[in-house]
C-alpha cells in the first residue's frame, strides 16, 4: 500500500467520541486557548502532518473517509439537561465535515460497547477500503489490538493523543493521560498538547486553524438541576445500585437517576452501600451533566 509517485495516500480518521469530548472541552475551559478544537481544523492538520511524517505532498494525501463513535443520551434526557441543541450543533458540524456518526444508547451504567464497535468498524473498513493511514483520535490501552492488527495489514497508524491535567467541578486535579504501550505500537505517535504548546509553532496557521474561536472563556452550561437555584441544598433519595467505584441515587422527588463516585460518599465506606439504602447528598456536575456529591448514608 505504499505510495509511489503522485498516487494518492488514503486517510480513514476515527474518534473516540467521549476522549474528544474531553480534550476539546479542556481547551475551551482550561487551557488559554479557550475555544473547541474544529473538525475540518483538525482533518487539515492531519493531512499536514501525514504528509510531512511521509514526505509527500499534501494535496496527495487526502481524508477519504471520518467516523465518530460515542454513547449517546436520548433526546428526552439531553432536553432535561439542556444539552440537546448543543447536541445538534455538534451533529451538524460533524455533517459538515463529512464524518460519519456511530452512537449507542447511554445505559445506567455509562457507555457500554463503543470501543469493541469502533475497533471492528476500523478494521473492516481499513481491509475493504485499502487505506494508507489510519488516524485514531484516542487514548485508551485498549485500543492496543486494534493497532496490532492493522500492523498485519500493513496499514500505518497516526494516533492523536493529549495529555493534560485540569480541575472538575468540585476542585479536585484529575489526569489525562495516554497509554504508554498504545504510544509505542502505532506508527506515528503525536501528542497534540505538545504541538499545541509549542513555542515555535505559536503563529503556525495550521495550529491555529484547530481551534474554532479565541475570546473570553466562555461559561460552562447550566444544567437542569443548577436552574434550580438550590445548588449545595441536601437532597434525599435511594441508593439505585453500585458498582466498581461508582453508583447511581434515585432522588425522591422522581428526577433521572444521579451518577456518583466513591470518593463522594462522606460518611461510611463505599463498599458498605447497597441498593435501596436511604442517602442524603448534593448536586454537583461533571461532563455529562448533573451527578451526586457529598453522598451520605442515613442511619
Amino acid at each position: 500500500m505504499a505510495n509511489t509517485g503522485k498516487a494518492l495516500t488514503r486517510i480513514g480518521v476515527f474518534y473516540d467520541g467521549n476522549y474528544f469530548f474531553h480534550v476539546s472541552n479542556y481547551y475551551q475551559y482550561e487551557h488559554p486557548r479557550n475555544a473547541r478544537i474544529g473538525i475540518s481544523g483538525l482533518h487539515d492538520f492531519i493531512r499536514q502532518r501525514v504528509a510531512s511524517e511521509e514526505s509527500l505532498d499534501p494535496n496527495y494525501c487526502q481524508v477519504v473517509d471520518a467516523h465518530y463513535f460515542r454513547g449517546r443520551l436520548s433526546a428526552e434526557d439531553a432536553e432535561k439537561r439542556d444539552v440537546l441543541l448543543k447536541e445538534r450543533k455538534f451533529d451538524d458540524a460533524l455533517m459538515h465535515a463529512g464524518v460519519t456518526t456511530h452512537y449507542l444508547p447511554l445505559g445506567a451504567e455509562g457507555e457500554k460497547g463503543i470501543d469493541v464497535w469502533l475497533a471492528l468498524e476500523v478494521y473492516e473498513l481499513a481491509f475493504y477500503k485499502r487505506f494508507d493511514m489510519v488516524v485514531l483520535i484516542a487514548g485508551d490501552g485498549d485500543f492496543l489490538p486494534l493497532v496490532r492488527k492493522l500492523n498485519t495489514l500493513g496499514i500505518k497508524v497516526m494516533l492523536l493523543a493529549w495529555d493534560f491535567r485540569f480541575k472538575d467541578n468540585r476542585g479536585s486535579v484529575r489526569e489525562t493521560r495516554t497509554a504508554q504501550a498504545l504510544l509505542n505500537a502505532v506508527t506515528y505517535p503525536v501528542l497534540m498538547h505538545q504541538v499545541i504548546d509549542d513555542r515555535t509553532l505559536r503563529n503556525d496557521r495550521t495550529i491555529d486553524n484547530l481551534f474554532l474561536s479565541r475570546g473570553v472563556k466562555p461559561a460552562p452550561a447550566r444544567d437542569s438541576y443548577a436552574d434550580q437555584g438550590d445548588n449545595g441544598a441536601a437532597r434525599y433519595g435511594t441508593v439505585h445500585h453500585v458498582k466498581d467505584g461508582f453508583g447511581f441515587i434515585t432522588p425522591e422527588t422522581g428526577e433521572d437517576n444521579l451518577f456518583f463516585f466513591s470518593g463522594d460518599v462522606v460518611n461510611t465506606d463505599f463498599e458498605a452501600l447497597k441498593a435501596g439504602d436511604p442517602v442524603s447528598f448534593e448536586i454537583g456536575a461533571n461532563d455529562r451533566g448533573p451527578c451526586a456529591v457529598s453522598v451520605s448514608l442515613r442511619r
